[in-house]
């Protein structure tokens, strides 16, 4: 773990891998203001009621070598600005602390999806795209809106795509799917078994799978053949979901991009003439 700026971000794709009570832990020490480099590890275990031993089994799952490694990374970690744009959403907060606290919660999303993203992953994604006889795009519930939203973009260059956001449909397009194909799995969670099930059965035809996801190891990444990563930190009112949403929206905006990069004048061409179609719909 180098990227400083990433611990948080790395820390959260972890956590689900976590028992409850090592996820309390772990929240408990994030949570913590006043954990630093001199922080000592009973103080850790006593203040959340548990052993050293467990303690250190936490930041072991968590990928570090140990408390030290840990209490390091963490420390300085927190010491950044974007680890501090967080703030849990109250019930009595002002219009204005709700409008600040859910700003800055998108953009430290955003910050930390930018630092964990993988370049490489992104580039195999926006290639895999490009040579896509069928693009299918799988979401449901809030990544439905992720996944038209992709869609819509694509089809301004002419690249036609189609969202699937029943589970019924998602199954009957991945039955059909060839090595020709390729698909866009879209979870906050990975564990979402109505894309889940369909991206295994897509994937058993031959298509690509590309998931973009929250967490790095889940039943969806264990079937994609590429990962896009987002990060979001959540509250109990505002959740993960809708930070995510926006870290995803980028991730997909600048894909888009991507693809139209890999033939600029045909996506030019193309974007012309989606514009032109529906010029007219803009005039009153």
């Amino acid at each position: 773990m180098q990227d400083i700026s990433a611990i948080g971000a790395q820390i959260r794709s972890r956590l689900p891998q976590l028992t409850p009570l090592e996820r309390k832990v772990a929240d408990a020490i994030m949570a913590d203001k006043s954990f630093n480099h001199t922080t000592p590890l009973r103080e850790v275990a006593h203040s959340n009621g548990v052993s050293e031993a467990m303690v250190v089994k936490v930041t072991k799952k968590l990928d570090f070598t140990g408390f030290r490694d840990f209490r390091d990374h963490v420390a300085r970690y927190k010491q950044l600005e974007v680890a501090n744009l967080h703030s849990e959403v109250k019930s009595d907060d002002s219009s204005a602390e709700v409008l600040d606290k859910v700003f800055r919660t998108s953009i430290q999303a955003i910050e930390e999806t930018s630092s964990i993203l993988d370049v490489n992953e992104f580039n195999r994604a926006a290639k895999i795209l490009f040579k896509a006889k069928f693009i299918g795009v799988y979401g449901v519930g809030g990544s439905s809106s992720v996944a038209r939203d992709f869609c819509h973009k694509l089809l301004k260059i002419g690249i036609k795509s189609t969202v699937y956001d029943d589970s019924h449909m998602m199954l009957m397009s991945a039955a059909v799917l060839s090595d020709d194909d390729a698909i866009v799995a879209i979870s906050h969670s990975g564990n979402t078994r109505t894309v889940v099930d369909p991206a295994s059965l897509a994937k058993k035809n031959g298509a690509k799978i590309i998931a973009l996801t929250n967490y790095d190891q889940s039943p969806l990444v264990n079937v994609s053949d590429v990962v896009l990563q987002s990060t979001s930190q959540g509250s109990h009112l505002l959740g993960e979901n809708a930070a995510s949403r926006i870290a995803q929206l980028n991730i997909i905006d600048a894909l888009f991009v991507a693809i139209a990069r890999e033939d600029i004048e045909a996506a030019e061409r193309n974007y012309n003439k989606t514009q032109q179609a529906v010029s007219h719909l803009r005039e009153l």
